[in-house]
């Protein structure tokens, strides 16, 4: 595995780069790496005040703490994004030297824990400080050719997630073109990246029915979790009526795609509940019209 690459399918768990939104008022509340996040937890005070750190010296202390073992781990990951969110030139020099040290197996970490979990990252810090040179289009361009062969990471999905310039429409249109059903799969996890709302109607296309997109069944989770991360009381009702939709439809109907006790849209909406720390019905009532 080369530097701040990762050979990615587009299925399974994520690791390694933070989803993590709190605060807006105009969306929901969205994390990976806590269990339902709400305003006054520890868990959302301890979040919020790293998301809300201007100082890169600061957030790297954060992030040497974790390695230590003095702080979590999830704090450590997110004070890494929150570096790269703000695009902090001098942050490269030290992502591309922790890199380098993980490549080796010479950064220390914490009992049970990976260092190449940070990989995407520091991977991101460096894509991010780069964007005012390159621009966004230029970040895309460099990200288009590597998606066919699997040769990006998280790193590039979540900082395309951040581009502009067309870029969701983009991959959206070569997700609609592909003939490829894991080329599909590809392009569906990327736009589950961005918080573009021209997605909305297309992800709740998808998550009414995959199968007519030549997906997988289970994979209409990603379009759900787009839909969740977009977080705009549009793109909430928008997943509360395809999740009508698809049962009355029957798409989900199969009791091998549930989990545990829970059929695959019972398992789904307790999903919202564990990235957003409501139901959708409460978070269409607080982000009212």
């Amino acid at each position: 595995m080369g530097l701040g690459l990762l050979l990615w399918s587009g299925v399974g768990p994520l690791h390694g780069q933070v989803q993590i939104r709190l605060g807006d008022a105009h969306r929901a509340t969205y994390s990976e790496i806590h269990e339902g996040l709400r305003t006054g937890t520890p868990a959302a005070d301890s979040a919020s005040r790293i998301l809300a750190t201007a100082s890169a010296d600061s957030l790297w202390s954060i992030a040497r703490a974790m390695l230590a073992g003095r702080v979590d781990w999830n704090a450590g990951l997110v004070a890494l994004t929150r570096i790269a969110e703000l695009r902090d030139r001098g942050s490269v020099d030290s992502a591309r030297a922790w890199g380098a040290r993980i490549q080796q197996g010479s950064l220390p970490a914490p009992p049970a824990t990976d260092p190449a979990d940070l990989l995407p990252a520091l991977h991101a810090i460096e894509l991010e400080a780069r964007r005012p040179i390159a621009g966004d289009l230029g970040i895309l361009r460099d990200l288009l050719p590597r998606i066919p062969g699997g040769e990006y990471d998280l790193g590039d999905a979540w900082v395309f997630g951040r581009l502009g310039e067309g870029a969701a429409d983009s991959i959206a249109a070569r997700f609609l073109q592909a003939t490829d059903p894991a080329l599909r799969i590809r392009y569906l996890t990327l736009l589950s990246f961005s918080t573009d709302s021209s997605l909305i109607p297309l992800l709740a296309r998808i998550y009414v029915a995959p199968d007519s997109f030549a997906l997988p069944l289970r994979i209409g989770t990603r379009a759900s979790d787009g839909l969740l991360w977009i977080g705009t009381r549009r793109s909430l009702a928008a997943l509360l009526d395809a999740r009508a939709r698809a049962r009355t439809r029957g798409t989900y109907a199969d009791p091998r795609l549930g989990h545990a006790d829970l059929d695959f849209l019972a398992h789904d909406s307790s999903l919202v509940v564990s990235r957003t720390g409501r139901w959708l019905t409460v978070w269409l009532e607080l982000l009212g019209t």
